[in-house]
Parts: C-alpha cells; sequence; structure tokens
C-alpha cells in the first residue's frame, strides 16, 4: 500500500524500442537536459550494457565504480549509484557491461521483473527532490527492459524516420500490454517521437505521415531532425544542448521537453 505522506515523487519514463539505432539514447540524454534547463531535477537510469549514455555524459569506465547493477541487485544504496553530470540538475545512474549477464543472473530470483521498481520507488529517492526519471533501455526486449517497464509510469517510443519503421512497433506494443496485464496496469504510452528526420527527404515524409495515421495523438508534434550537431556531441560527452546551443537540433529537444511538460502538467490538473 502506498505511503499518502510521502511527495508524488518523480514521473518515470521508459524509453524504449527494441530496434537499435533509433536514437533511444541520444534522446534520452537530450531530452533530460532540456528538462534541466526548464529547471526540472532529472535522473537517468542507463540500463543498457553498452552504457552509452554514461559516456555521452562524460561518465568515464572509470569512475564507474556502482551501477545500475549494483542498485538492483541490492549491492549498493542509491546516493552511491547516482553520478553527478556537468549538466546542472541532471545526475545519472550509470551503466556497464556486468549487465549484459542480468538476464540469466536475475532469472531465479522470484521479484526479477521488480527489481527496479523498488529500487526507484524505495523512500531513499524521495531526498533527491526529482521531478523526472528517464530510462535508457537496451535495444531488445529482455528482463532488464521489462524491469524499465514495470518500474515506469509510461514509456516514450523513439521512431526512427526509415522504411520498416513501424513495423518493430507492434511486438513492443505487445509487450507493454502484457506488461499493463500482470505488473503494472497503470503503464500507459507516453508517445512516439520522430527521429533522424529530414524533411527534404520523401521517405521521411512518408513514415512521418503512416505513424500520424497509425497512431494518432501519441506522435509528439516535435520532430527530431537528422542533424551534424547531434551526432557530433557524444564525442565531446555532451548533450547537444550543451555542445551547440543554437543548433536544430538542440531546439527540437527544447520543443520536445516543453511538450512532454505540457502533456505531463494536463495530465495531473
Amino acid at each position: 500500500m502506498s505511503d499518502p505522506t510521502r511527495p508524488p515523487g518523480a514521473k518515470i519514463i521508459a524509453v524504449a524500442n527494441q530496434k537499435g539505432g533509433v536514437g533511444k539514447t541520444t534522446t534520452t540524454i537530450n531530452l533530460a537536459a532540456a528538462l534541466a534547463e526548464r529547471g526540472k531535477r532529472v535522473l537517468i537510469v542507463d540500463i543498457d550494457p553498452q552504457g552509452n549514455a554514461s559516456t555521452g555524459l562524460g561518465i568515464a569506465s572509470s569512475q564507474r565504480k556502482y551501477t545500475t547493477y549494483d542498485l538492483i541487485v541490492g549491492d549498493a544504496e542509491l546516493k552511491e549509484v547516482i553520478a553527478d553530470t556537468n549538466v546542472p540538475g541532471l545526475g545519472i545512474i550509470p551503466a556497464t557491461t556486468d549487465l549484459s549477464s542480468a538476464d540469466i543472473e536475475l532469472f531465479s530470483n522470484e521479484k526479477r521483473v521488480f527489481l527496479l521498481h523498488d529500487a526507484l520507488r524505495q523512500p531513499a529517492v524521495d531526498a533527491f527532490a526529482l521531478d523526472y526519471i528517464l530510462i535508457d533501455c537496451p535495444p531488445s526486449l529482455n528482463l532488464l527492459t521489462v524491469n524499465a517497464m514495470v518500474a515506469a509510469h509510461s514509456v516514450l517510443v523513439p521512431l526512427q524516420s526509415e522504411f520498416f519503421a513501424l513495423e518493430g512497433l507492434s511486438q513492443l506494443m505487445l509487450t507493454i500490454r502484457e506488461v499493463r496485464q500482470s505488473a503494472n496496469p497503470d503503464l500507459r504510452i507516453e508517445g512516439v517521437v520522430m527521429t533522424m528526420y529530414d524533411g527534404r527527404n520523401n521517405l521521411s515524409r512518408q513514415v512521418e505521415l503512416d505513424a500520424r495515421e497509425n497512431l494518432g495523438e501519441l506522435v509528439f508534434n516535435t520532430v527530431i531532425p537528422r542533424n551534424v550537431r547531434v551526432s557530433e556531441a557524444p564525442s565531446y560527452a555532451l548533450p547537444v544542448l550543451e555542445y551547440d546551443t543554437a543548433s536544430k537540433g538542440s531546439e527540437a529537444y527544447r520543443n520536445m521537453a516543453a511538450e512532454l511538460v505540457a502533456r505531463y502538467e494536463t495530465a495531473k490538473a
């Protein structure tokens, strides 16, 4: 039973798509930075064994003493695993390849799909006064992704503006439905955001049209353009908003953050 005396806590969003290369980690990093720029307190939880979100925010492998794996298995406390970033108001729980064996190691645990949920909903989280928690999922529908969906209030789906983009969504939607039926009845789809969009390209425009016809208001009005500054920023361990604040990519993620906040505040009202 929930404690009515506790503060409402952060909105938890799993950023997921089992297809790789769709801009999932890029969206997680830059949306988080845009939310922090708006004065929100944001935490990224990196549960991708590749650890790209951690690297992209300047957390070197040598700095990852405690990681998401330690949090999930209970070997470390929340205050030990959260690392500061160079972006004011943005922290991250980093990941390493230790997570790659999580499916096997946690299989015999009866609470295996609730481990991240319990870690992120514990009373110790309240001290950080977070507004948003973004979970960067691996590019697969494995136990880690299911953990993210059980822990989250909603799922944000980056959708690459390329051929076959919509075809992979059916399996993701099925997984969301199964999680809703079995472990997290309140889980909903936060929305779908078109990424790597090139307005000069007929294919990008057609994929966007198909997405809006099939998914309606689930698709964010904001589209994330294919932008060289967005691609370059991770190599400097910076969000694009810090790397080139005036770029089209920065503008797009600011617009997306504004849209997300507006949706959330409307839903709360």
